[in-house]
This record gives structure tokens, sequence and C-alpha cells, in this order.
């Protein structure tokens, strides 16, 4: 993979990743349009993600600089809730990411691994669409049981093809959740499982394995510049409830996706 490549990877990681679309599964996408064959997927599909991550938490910083504020209080106060709802959130993803990684990675190199992401993105796009036609009753905070139902959602959406933030975000809405609050809930509740595995990877010294330094660091900066854009876009899009042309888009993703490989 050259530098370029890397590049092009970056920008579709932080475009989709915050857009309700499978960056993962536009990243596979990307991999077979562009020829890239990697000894290490995962590896460098993470740094992209902790790329994003990084995007994440410039553009959310006030209210992580909130929540930071108020988990050191001596009292029980509404930043260590939510705090915990999002450690909550988490327990799924952690026991998928334990249990199943390396079976996820071999996918990732499987032959057929176009019809996995399409069927996944057919999967986001009927999720999109009920969430959109869905009208359940609004409540007025996140609660624990909903922070693991999403969490569990997310804990899917380690398959290729399935949308991680529309799959969390459809879940919120369908369960009665603000759109503004699911929103940003989904974009605070991955940070801590992809800095995990990031830090995982370092440790075992594998973050640079089967790619240059020089196209991950490229990979990785294009991946930041463009998640800030499309994290401050797709939460605006949230609160407007457009998220329907999103389950169009991934519908039509998928059917190609689908018939790239049979045909």
């Amino acid at each position: 993979m050259d530098t370029l490549q890397a590049i092009l990877l970056g920008i579709v990681q932080g475009i989709t990743e915050f857009l309700p679309v499978s960056s993962s599964g536009h990243l596979q996408i990307a991999k077979e349009l562009l020829g890239v064959q990697l000894e290490e997927n995962l590896t460098f599909d993470v740094a992209l993600h902790a790329a994003t991550v990084l995007s994440t938490i410039v553009v959310l910083w006030s209210e992580i600089r909130r929540l930071l504020k108020g988990l050191f209080s001596r009292h029980f106060n509404d930043e260590q809730a939510y705090i915990l709802k999002i450690i909550v959130s988490m327990i799924p993803i952690g026991i998928v990411g334990f249990l199943l990684k390396d079976q996820i990675n071999a996918l990732l190199d499987a032959p057929y691994i176009l019809v996995v992401v399409g069927a996944m993105l057919l999967l986001t796009a009927a999720l999109l669409a009920f969430a959109y036609y869905a009208k359940p009753r609004q409540k007025e905070t996140i609660s624990y049981r909903d922070a693991f139902i999403i969490g569990l959602a997310q804990a899917c959406a380690a398959m290729p093809g399935l949308s991680r933030s529309g799959s969390t975000i459809a879940t919120g809405l369908l369960l009665g959740n603000k759109k503004a609050a699911v929103a940003q809930f989904s974009f605070l509740m991955v940070l801590a499982p992809i800095l995990g595995e990031t830090l995982l990877e370092a440790v075992k010294g594998d973050l640079t394995a089967g790619v240059e330094v020089v196209p991950l660091i490229a990979g990785f900066a294009a991946s930041f510049i463009t998640g800030c854009l499309a994290c401050k876009f797709m939460l605006e899009i949230v609160k407007r409830g457009r998220l329907i042309w999103f389950a169009v888009y991934c519908a039509l993703a998928g059917i190609v996706s689908i018939a790239s490989y049979l045909f």
C-alpha cells in the first residue's frame, strides 16, 4: 500500500465513521477497488479508527471536559451517571472483542467479504428506515437499560458492513431517546473501546505490522481531518431527522457490493 492509497482510505474512514453507512464496510469496498492487500487488515483499520476517535474528542471537547470535571465530584451527579452509562454500554463490545476478535479479523480477509458487507449494509438500511418511521414516546434521558441495549447494537456492529453509528443511533431512537442525546452518546461511547484496542496493539508491538510507517501516518492524518468535519455534519443531520436518505444509500451500496462479488 502506498501513501496515496493510505490517504484515500483515511478519507473514506473519516467520512463514514460518523455517517450511518458503515465505515468498516466502506473501508473493505475501498480496499477492493484500490487493490490494497494488507498483511494485517485489523492493524491499519484500528489506526484509522483511532484517528476518528481523536476527531471525536476535538469536536465534543466541551462536553468531555464537563464530564471529566463532574467525575471528580464527591457527590454522585449527572456527569458521573452519564459516564457510568457509557461504561455499561461498553460491556457487550468488550465481550465480543475478547471472544471473537480473531474470527472477525479472519472474516475481513475472506474472499466473500463483499457479500457479507453488502448484507450488513442492507440490514443497516432497514434499521435506519425503521427508526425514521417509528414514533416512540420521547424520553428525557438515556437510562441504564437503554445504554446497555445501545451497547448490544454496537457489539453487533463489529460485523463489517453493519454501521456502528447507524446501529446505535437507530437503536437509541427506537427506544424513545431524543435525537441530539442519542447522537452524542453514540459518538462518546466508542472512545474507550477504540483507544483500548489501539493501546493493546501498541503494547503487543503490532501497531505498524503489515504497513509502512509513512502510509500509516498519512492515513491517520486524513482520517482525523475528515473525521472532524463528518462528526460536526452528522450531529446536525441527526438533529434534523434526515436519516432516511442514508437508509437509501446503504441499500444501494449493499446491492452494489453483493452484485460486484456475484458478477
